[in-house]
């Protein structure tokens, strides 16, 4: 396939029927699909959760959460259907992992909802997919069809005695979505904002039911990691971060794409080996190591592993794995302005410090860039970042205010040398944009 790149470093799990016509359903049973859920059928409700929690599986979308332990809180009894949501809603930029999934291994994503339902007693899942996708509309709805005419889904699967229902849901494009309350609010047909918590949603969540909420990739990697074996699994990345991760590689880079790597992987190792390091001869400059959310890395900050938590040591997160590469040409307050135009505009403005404070940073970084900085708005933006950290109903503000402070804190002399009108440094014959398409 042309959107597929390789990499002799690459270790093959999520990713390793890419490319091998997965899709069709006979396809995928012989390369070992349906298989685990038909394991996953006699080891029980605290066998399966053990199995994940044992595994070191941590979630794919950005928080990096113990998946088994995520499951142990559902509640044995419920007087409410319980439910299994995967987030497929892949908005975060530099991230575009999860359609790689969806369009070439969509059962394993249906077979991880399955499995995760047996986990936690439910009966009925829901994939959501990011409203952008709609391309991929057919494919998953012909393989949860498929699914259904063989016995693997609907009544009495495998012939087990258990029934499981799986439905696909497509978003509408709006990134606020991917918070997995205001996934859940638009799941229920509802404007998509974030709820307030508690309770949270493996207690209350779709409907008021019980319910698991799992990223596209985490829910594809759970088949794996119960027929491969938590121990398996657990090896192929450091402690407590079990197994491997799709790496969205992209900016400055000869060789981007998306690469399946070990957790653990070193971040200088993936930019220069994996990626190809940057063309033409140019240095490099800056990294965003997980999606934009998370504050950008210096080039001297990058001898790293890229796990939850030796990442979250140097300052920055893991986030949904979108590794964004930056050469010297960049200048990092348009990079700041770009990035703050995004969360601005997909703020759903139901708070004030998420709707306020993002629109005042756009605005200050227009007319910054423009040259028509003081001073005195350098501090006002890392001031006004920082009364916007946690104290949002969701994590959008903190999106926003975490990179706009690395970028300063990391960045200021570039910062300086905009103010006094001086036109951006970067761009070609002093020639600065007023408005960032």
């Amino acid at each position: 396939m042309a959107d597929l790149v390789s990499h002799p470093d690459e270790v093959r799990v999520v990713s390793r029927r890419f490319g091998m016509g997965a899709t069709n359903l006979d396809r995928y049973l012989e390369l070992d699909g349906y298989k685990a859920v038909q394991k996953a059928l006699g080891m029980g409700t605290d066998g399966i959760v053990n199995e994940v929690k044992n595994s070191g599986l941590r979630g794919r979308g950005g928080a990096g959460f113990s998946t088994g332990m995520k499951w142990s809180f559902v509640p044995k009894q419920a007087s409410k259907p319980k439910y299994v949501l995967c987030n497929g809603d892949e908005s975060e930029p530099g991230t575009c992992k999860d359609r790689l999934i969806f369009e070439h291994d969509p059962h394993a994503v249906i077979e991880g909802v399955v499995i995760a339902g047996l986990a936690v007693g439910s009966h009925t899942g829901y994939i959501y997919v990011r409203g952008e996708y709609r391309y991929l509309l057919d494919i998953m709805q012909k393989a949860i069809a498929d699914a259904y005419v063989r016995g693997f889904l609907g009544k009495n699967i495998f012939g087990s005695g258990y029934d499981f229902d799986v439905y696909w849901h497509g978003g509408a494009g709006a990134y606020e979505v991917g918070e997995e309350s205001a996934l859940m609010e638009s799941l229920e047909g509802k404007r998509g904002i974030p709820r307030i918590r508690p309770p949270f949603p493996a207690v209350v969540g779709l409907w008021g039911g019980p319910t698991v909420i799992n990223n596209a990739e985490t829910l594809a990697s759970v088949p794996h990691i119960i027929l491969g074996g938590a121990e398996w699994y657990a090896s192929l990345g450091p402690p407590k971060n079990g197994g491997t991760r799709l790496f969205c590689l992209s900016g400055h880079l000869k060789r981007p794409g998306v690469y399946e790597l070990p957790m653990g992987y070193n971040l200088r190792k993936m930019i220069f080996e994996v990626g190809g390091g940057i063309p033409d001869g140019r240095a490099l400059k800056a990294v965003v190591p997980g999606g934009s959310s998370t504050p950008v890395l210096k080039s001297d900050e990058i001898d790293i592993a890229m796990d939850f938590d030796s990442v979250a040591k140097s300052g920055s997160m893991l986030g949904s794995g979108g590794v964004v590469v930056l050469d010297e040409t960049t200048c990092m307050v348009k990079f700041a302005l770009r990035t703050m135009k995004f969360y601005q505009h997909e703020s759903c403005g139901w708070c004030i410090p998420c709707r306020e404070g993002t629109d005042w940073l756009k605005k200050t970084l227009i007319r910054f860039h423009a040259g028509g900085g003081v001073n005195k708005d350098i501090d006002n933006m890392y001031y006004l970042s920082e009364n916007m950290l946690g104290r949002t109903f969701c994590p959008l503000g903190d999106a926003a205010a975490m990179p706009t402070m690395a970028f300063i804190k990391k960045f200021r002399k570039e910062f300086e040398d905009h103010l006094d009108g001086k036109p951006c440094p970067f761009e070609k014959a002093g020639v600065v944009e007023s408005v960032l398409a």
